[in-house]
């Protein structure tokens, strides 16, 4: 005896009848973007009622591609309506810092841990910024005396060719 397998079990074969022509389907309108459901990525205040928008939150939205890019990767635009007055909430994807963008409709709420990343970034590229001061001008002393030894090799070449010339011995 066989058994079915899990796909076959349900039965979520689709019939298609012998005159099937997908090409006779309607066509699916792509400028308005793809319908997703998502939950809200972090805590926003809409701009028109004050409503707050926590984390979490389920939403229907959209998703178009932003014809931006970072490094390869797209840039996706998500817009979502508030629950209270069905202002248009549009943020984008952030693939620098892993993060989303709050564009129109919304102001992102202050988060702590947020700002304490931020610091913590912004102080490890100051010490890169340092890093590379002292590396450049450990470089340049490195350069100039390279070059002043080239010189002075160069002088004395002259001297005792000169010396050469004139019958004196250095």
């Amino acid at each position: 005896r066989v058994l079915p397998t899990m796909g076959e079990r349900k039965g979520q074969s689709k019939y298609y009848p012998p005159d099937f022509d997908p090409t006779r389907l309607p066509k699916q309108d792509t400028r308005r973007g793809h319908k997703v459901r998502m939950m809200m990525p972090m805590s926003v205040q809409c701009n028109t009622c004050a409503e707050y928008i926590y984390n979490g939150k389920k939403f229907n939205a959209t998703i178009e591609p932003a014809d931006e890019a970072y490094l390869g990767i797209k840039i996706w635009r998500l817009t979502v309506r508030c629950p209270k007055c069905a202002n248009a909430i549009s943020m984008k994807t952030d693939p620098q810092n892993c993060d989303y963008i709050c564009e129109s409709g919304a102001t992102r709420n202050f988060e702590p841990w947020r700002q304490f990343n931020l610091e913590l970034a912004e102080k490890d590229e100051e010490r890169d910024d340092a890093r590379k001061d002292v590396m450049k001008d450990l470089e340049a002393k490195q350069y100039d005396a390279t070059k002043e030894m080239d010189q002075l090799n160069r002088l004395d070449e002259l001297v005792s060719m000169s010396a050469r010339r004139t019958g004196v011995t250095p």
